[in-house]
């Protein structure tokens, strides 16, 4: 259990929370950019232990909610064909397509598995070799390394019956259209460290630089959060506005070398559209030529699918940070987990599921 029951220790965390209260002298806001950060941040009530100066805005880091509605009706299409065996993991089946989810493709006779690694999908394709097994290659940079490699793995082995449905996306991009947002009330990010695990923290500098905020790399757990509070806090305090390593127990600079490696083989950047937000310029990653005989888009040509998002649904305000989980009207009414109407109410790592999730449904008292 080390690395995880000494960064819960209770004294520690109020420790770090009076340095915290003894440097703010005024109101700053900050967004956490990763889901599993924000679910931590609820789940230990982080945001109402923290002096009412400091507000923690929930990005749109979590991979399921930002995967656009377009991928998921694609999904959907491509699952229900005859002959095809749909992989996907497990937080992805509930997630609402226009008018159904992959449950609903599954209850209907469609091939829907769930698997734990791209891999497995793989292994499918070998051992069912009359069948077009595809995988959805959802995610951040942290799971684009094992889909490139299972990519590449099925090149080197020759299994041609496998293909993946890519919606790989990336986080810088992704805060410089934050940025640039005209409502933007961000003045400091807390980066995922998962991410920075894979890709180092080189496409950092110059984001701070060019819009003047601190950024902060931040673990999960509870002392982690309270940690990079406290680092970016002081430099906001300062005045600053550079980059700071506070996971360095997972992330280096230059990352995660082999990962890249294969990222940059198999993978090559393109725009790519976020749900709720809108495309953002190279925030993405397709499959390059090389490898374009195991695109799903391709092969199952369903680049015509339209979609039409629910207008009861404010998730994409969520996302961007402009509203908190509770401020929609649909939430935990028309939306909740069991009936929800956006894929932020599905996910694990979503931030309306995490409010739902630890009864966060009303404005809390703060301090």
């Amino acid at each position: 259990m080390r690395y995880i029951e000494e960064f819960h220790d209770p004294e520690l965390a109020r420790r770090l929370l009076d340095e915290i209260r003894a440097t703010v002298t005024r109101p700053w806001a900050m967004m956490e950019v990763c889901g599993g950060q924000t679910h931590s941040i609820i789940r230990h009530g982080i945001d109402q232990l923290l002096p009412e100066e400091v507000e923690l805005i929930h990005g749109p880091g979590c991979p399921v909610c930002v995967t656009p509605l377009e991928m998921i009706d694609k999904a959907l299409a491509i699952a229900s064909r005859r002959n095809v065996v749909f992989c996907s993991f497990g937080d992805m089946l509930r997630v609402p397509g226009t008018d159904r989810d992959l449950f609903r493709v599954k209850g209907e006779g469609g091939d829907v598995r769930v698997v734990y690694s791209p891999l497995d999908a793989l292994e499918i394709a070998r051992r069912e070799p009359d069948k077009e097994v595809v995988f959805f290659g959802i995610g951040f940079e942290t799971t684009a390394p094992a889909n490139a490699m299972t990519v590449h793995e099925a090149r080197r082995l020759g299994i041609g019956n496998f293909s993946l449905l890519v919606s790989h996306v990336r986080v810088p991009p992704a805060v410089e259209a934050i940025m640039r947002a005209p409502e933007c009330r961000v003045q400091a990010f807390l980066a995922a460290g998962h991410v920075c695990s894979v890709m180092g923290t080189a496409e950092y500098p110059e984001l701070a630089e060019r819009h003047r905020v601190p950024i902060v790399v931040t673990g999960f757990e509870p002392l982690d959060i309270l940690e990079g509070v406290r680092r970016t806090v002081r430099q906001l305090e300062r005045g600053e506005h550079r980059v700071e390593n506070a996971y360095p127990r997972a992330v280096r600079e230059a990352g995660n070398p082999a990962a890249l490696r294969m990222i940059e083989e198999v993978f090559e950047v393109t725009d790519r559209a976020w749900r709720g937000i809108g495309t953002i310029p190279d925030s993405g990653w397709r499959l390059s030529d090389a490898f374009r005989a195991y695109d799903a888009e391709y092969r199952f040509d369903v680049g015509d699918v339209r979609t039409a998002e629910s207008a009861d649904c404010r998730s994409g305000e969520v996302l961007q940070g402009l509203i908190k989980p509770h401020e929609c009207p649909s939430f935990g009414t028309a939306c909740t987990p069991r009936t929800p109407l956006g894929a932020t109410m599905v996910s694990s790592e979503g931030a309306c599921a995490a409010y739902y999730l630890y009864r966060r449904l009303e404005v809390a008292p703060v301090g």
